[in-house]
């Protein structure tokens, strides 16, 4: 828990279901609508500034949930957002987070539309398949990326999610274009092996790992590769904590905790929580750890079920 965690502020994200709320009904004011006084744009401001406050080495911006029928809606938003961080986030730079490389590029070319002296932003994600229309803008644009260890193959779902090896091999051809053909350093790069919902983190067919084992070797695999010394692993941390009936918070601090312990170092996260800075409680640090150790064998997934449902019972009994 004592190694440097690089924080990324999650919490300007549209599938949030109140900051998505937020979003629309600002998107809703019309043409002046991010520069005319609104609660609206005050709860945006007051919330860009808070994560800076906290500690935010990055502030994320998602507007995928605005794109999904009308792109441009995406792109459109997500420069006015840009120029919000720019302009309020007293420094801290933009992470420009989406599924649409059209608006990674708008959102890159936004954040330096300006004549200020700006700090190097992030872009989140670029994939194997999504590299050679985004790493080339390295040319006219600095910017850092997070490689997201996904295949083409395996991007229908998480269900035909890669191995370690496959991982590890998708984050050795991302980063030799990237550095080799593009000129990024390698602390320019983050590299994502996802993050499985503990909930449902249970294998299909027997000798198979569990997602987060395969997470955490990835994590490990990475790191101990001396080809890409100094290269960053990132995580959604909160994903972890979907579909489960409450300590959300905790079991994110653990989670968080563990992947530590495995060389992770950068983290989408909502700031005002603290994580890797508050120590996690015990209970959930088991519980998290027997899911990093199920490689397959019955005994250990055996003992990830066991503790999942006494995690359960547990909270069940403390509501009723």
């Amino acid at each position: 828990m004592k190694q440097r965690l690089i924080a990324i502020g999650e919490s300007l994200h549209a599938s949030i279901p109140e900051m998505g709320r937020v979003m629309r009904e600002l998107s809703s004011l019309g043409p002046d609508a991010y520069s005319a006084p609104s609660k609206h744009l005050d709860c945006i401001r007051a919330l860009i500034e808070s994560q800076a406050a906290g500690g935010a080495n990055y502030i994320a911006v998602n507007l995928d949930a605005f794109g999904e029928d009308e792109p441009q809606v995406a792109i459109d938003m997500m420069r006015e957002y840009v120029t919000l961080v720019r302009k309020w986030g007293g420094g801290v730079p933009v992470c420009i987070d989406s599924s649409n490389g059209d608006v990674l590029i708008a959102g890159l070319k936004q954040w330096y539309n300006t004549a200020e002296r700006v700090k190097v932003p992030l872009l989140n994600s670029v994939k194997i398949y999504t590299m050679d229309n985004i790493l080339p803008l390295k040319k006219d644009f600095d910017f850092a990326f997070v490689g997201l260890l996904l295949s083409e193959k395996a991007s229908a779902g998480l269900g035909t999610s890669n191995s370690v090896a496959q991982m590890h091999e998708l984050a050795k051809q991302i980063f030799h274009v990237a550095v080799g053909q593009h000129g990024f350093k390698s602390e320019e790069i983050f590299f994502d092996p996802m993050v499985f919902p503990l909930a449902i983190d249970m294998p299909m067919e027997p000798g198979v790992p569990g997602y987060t084992y395969r997470t955490f070797q990835t994590i490990k695999k990475i790191k101990a590769d001396r080809q890409m010394q100094d290269v960053h692993c990132v995580l959604g941390v909160s994903n972890c904590a979907a579909d489960l009936p409450g300590r959300k918070i905790g079991v994110c601090r653990a989670y968080l905790a563990k992947a530590m312990e495995h060389g992770l170092d950068a983290a989408i996260v909502n700031v005002a929580h603290r994580y890797g800075q508050v120590e996690p409680a015990p209970d959930l640090l088991e519980l998290v750890d027997a899911y990093a150790k199920m490689d397959g064998t019955l005994e250990k997934t055996n003992r990830a079920v066991e503790l999942m449902s006494k995690f359960c019972r547990d909270l069940r009994k403390s509501t009723e």
